[in-house]
């Protein structure tokens, strides 16, 4: 089955609404070049803030999935009748914790919440402290079965760990999605489409990897197939970055390399 898909690789602020209306614009936009199945947003879309930003500022752009960013992007979603895919923020569910949950939101094409998934694994790494603002998920996502295909999703730093997409591909995923908001810096370019190559070559899957392009992100959103080889990939700036996907390659090429089912896991 060919699917088309879009990425929306865009910078962003702290104000939601603005982020709204900027999506609302690229889904358009979007609509009427492409006429895409899946649309793709970076994590952490709906608000951005530097590190030094006081958590109350923070805090005060959180919503429930029942808030007006969600229940628009909803309606966006039924208007043009596509399913979209996009990174939000939700304060804690204790008052008492002063932190925010880094949550992904899937909608279907009428508009529907289909899932949504608080990150897991926090980005702990190269000066940065993300879980002294961010509120840990307990739960990795569960692959969801869709018209395109059988999604998993997983978000930005978590493509570094390997058991995440594994256990995906036990499940059945054909199709991987990774919102995220990757920090540029010395290598992480290279390190950034290395790990996403690996997922996809591992795995037998597509990887699908939308890119925030506020400054200090890297952009580079891309589109990988089974054997690793770029579908479609952005620049650093602002972009509607267009990918066909086609299943028919999964089958094809975990025919041809079968290494997911000539593992020996009581070896492991």
């Amino acid at each position: 089955m060919k699917t088309k898909v879009v990425l929306a690789q865009l910078s962003n602020t702290g104000i939601a609404r603005d982020n709204l209306k900027k999506a609302a614009g690229y889904i358009e936009k979007a609509y009427t070049e492409y006429r895409p199945d899946i649309m793709v947003f970076p994590e952490l879309y709906m608000t951005n803030f530097p590190p030094d930003t006081p958590i109350e500022e923070v805090l005060a752009q959180t919503e429930p999935l029942s808030g007006p960013f969600v229940s628009e992007m909803r309606a966006l979603a039924k208007k043009y009748g596509m399913w979209l895919i996009f990174g939000m923020s939700e304060p804690s569910p204790d008052p008492a914790d002063r932190r925010k949950t880094n949550t992904i939101v899937m909608l279907d094409s009428d508009g529907n919440i289909v899932t949504s998934y608080r990150k897991t694994h926090m980005y702990n790494a190269f000066g940065f402290r993300e879980s002294d603002t961010m509120l840990e998920g307990d739960r990795l996502f569960e692959p969801i079965d869709t018209p395109f295909g059988k999604i998993g999703l997983f978000v930005c730093y978590e493509v570094r760990f390997p058991e995440i997409s594994r256990r995906l591909r036990e499940k059945g995923a054909e199709i991987l999605i990774m919102p995220t908001a990757w920090a540029e810096g010395r290598i992480k370019s290279h390190q950034f489409h290395t790990l996403i190559n690996a997922r996809a070559i591992e795995n037998g899957c597509y990887v699908v990897a939308c890119d925030l392009c506020s400054p200090g992100y890297l952009g580079e959103s891309v589109v990988v197939d089974p054997m690793g080889i770029n579908v479609s990939a952005a620049g650093e700036g602002e972009q509607l970055l267009f990918a066909e996907i086609d299943t028919a390659r999964v089958e094809e090429v975990r025919k041809k390399v079968p290494s997911f089912d000539q593992r020996r896991p009581e070896l492991y």
